[in-house]
């Protein structure tokens, strides 16, 4: 079953916005067995929106289209798509006028003939009731395709994908399995990991896909099987996975169903009922906020030192002037106290510390562009290690919060 997704938007392409609809959406249809095979962003422009919907319909079985549908004038997407299907009769839905009087109560907005548009739908469209919002969404059936259309409000599109259109889609369409299997790796570039897995590769089942997913320092290997029957396709996987562990096992940071290390990394945490603190310097408060974007990791991670002067490694973290003068802010020397300061302040079990240079000059250090400092304690035991992350300035910083969640990450598991 393919689809496409259709994000409408003067707003999207002109970078105001950041378009995460459609990854939202390609996620949840990837998980009742749907594939997204197409991902387009348009002008919320009558032509434009016509050409978009009829070129999907040409290549897709579902077609789901985000943005408009709002009161104002300059929301066209309804009219538009009310002229695709050749029907200018507007149906009033009185539950949706009811819902959208009730939303305006609670504000004590008063109800008006613009509102009352919203609760009128093209008569060929299938109601889609929207309990978040004010514009329900839309379902149509033509020519052997389905076409839905939906408020790009992402919790409003939310909720009527996981009440309303993912229930319609299982319902109509018998569709596959679709299981992922993701294989952590850090510290080899893509290249030479395809070159020590080639064989394997070319031997995979067709049911059975490979995509490499480099990013900063580390690549994911993600496993895509495709099929009817789910037991089968869990004991493919698994075999698979299995070959694939011993051909690479050097390297392998980890096994999970596309979770992120920060993830990984919070449940090895939360098994051993352990915590974990950091303290930052050039990536200025990352690795806290990435930890942190993991729902429930206030119960490991206790807190952070975002110390970016010397003056304030020196007050908060206790690292001491004469360290500093003889080695600079950027040394081994230096990140051994702030992790040792940190673990001290904050009493958790695990500390990381990191100070680098990530240009694009290097101030007042002797240390090049790049080098990078990250000490990790765990209780009295602390260890230091020195990295050059290259340049520019970003992929310093990123690398940095990947490698240090890496030996994180490698520390619990050997404790």
């Amino acid at each position: 079953m393919k689809a496409e997704i259709i994000t409408i938007g003067d707003e999207i392409l002109i970078g105001q916005i950041v378009d995460t609809n459609s990854q939202w959406i390609g996620q949840e249809l990837n998980k009742i067995g749907v594939s997204v095979h197409q991902i387009s962003s348009i002008q919320d422009e009558r032509n434009h929106i016509l050409d978009a919907l009829k070129e999907a319909e040409d290549r897709a079985d579902i077609v789901v289209v985000t943005g408009g549908l709002g009161p104002t004038k300059d929301d066209i997407t309804k009219k538009t798509i009310a002229h695709y299907f050749n029907d200018n009769e507007l149906v009033e839905y009185p539950q949706v006028v009811e819902h959208i009087k009730k939303l305006f109560q609670k504000v004590n907005h008063p109800f008006n003939e613009v509102q009352r548009y919203q609760a009128q739908l093209p008569s060929k469209a299938t109601l889609l009731m929207n309990s978040f919002g004010t514009a329900p969404g839309m379902w149509f059936e033509e020519n052997n395709t389905v076409f839905i259309s939906m408020p790009g409000v992402p919790y409003e599109m939310k909720g009527l994908m996981k009440e309303e259109v993912l229930p319609k889609l299982q319902e109509k369409f018998e569709l596959p399995h679709i299981i992922h299997k993701t294989i952590m790796t850090y510290g080899t570039g893509e290249s030479i990991i395809a070159e020590r897995i080639e064989d394997w590769e070319n031997n995979l089942p067709s049911c059975i896909k490979l995509a490499y997913l480099p990013s900063f320092g580390r690549v994911r290997l993600r496993l895509s099987g495709k099929g009817p029957d789910r037991s089968q396709l869990e004991e493919a996987l698994a075999t698979q996975v299995s070959q694939l562990q011993e051909l690479i096992f050097d390297i392998i940071a980890g096994i999970d169903d596309d979770s992120s290390l920060e993830k990984q990394v919070g449940e090895l945490l939360k098994s051993k009922g352990e915590t974990i603190s950091t303290a930052e310097s050039l990536t200025g408060g990352k690795i806290a906020s990435t930890m942190v974007s993991v729902p429930g990791s206030s119960s490991y991670y206790k807190g952070s030192f975002v110390t970016y002067t010397a003056e304030l490694k020196q007050e908060l973290l206790g690292v001491s002037e004469d360290t500093i003068n003889a080695y600079s802010v950027v040394s081994a020397e230096v990140a051994k106290e702030m992790v040792q300061g940190t673990i001290r302040n904050l009493k958790t079990d695990y500390a990381i510390a990191v100070t680098g240079n990530a240009g694009p000059t290097q101030d007042n250090n002797d240390k090049s562009v790049g080098i990078v400092y990250i000490a990790l304690a765990y209780g009295d035991e602390v260890d230091v290690q020195e990295f050059n992350f290259g340049q520019p300035r970003e992929k310093v910083i990123n690398r940095t919060v990947t490698k240090a969640l890496e030996l994180l990450q490698k520390k619990i598991l050997k404790n």
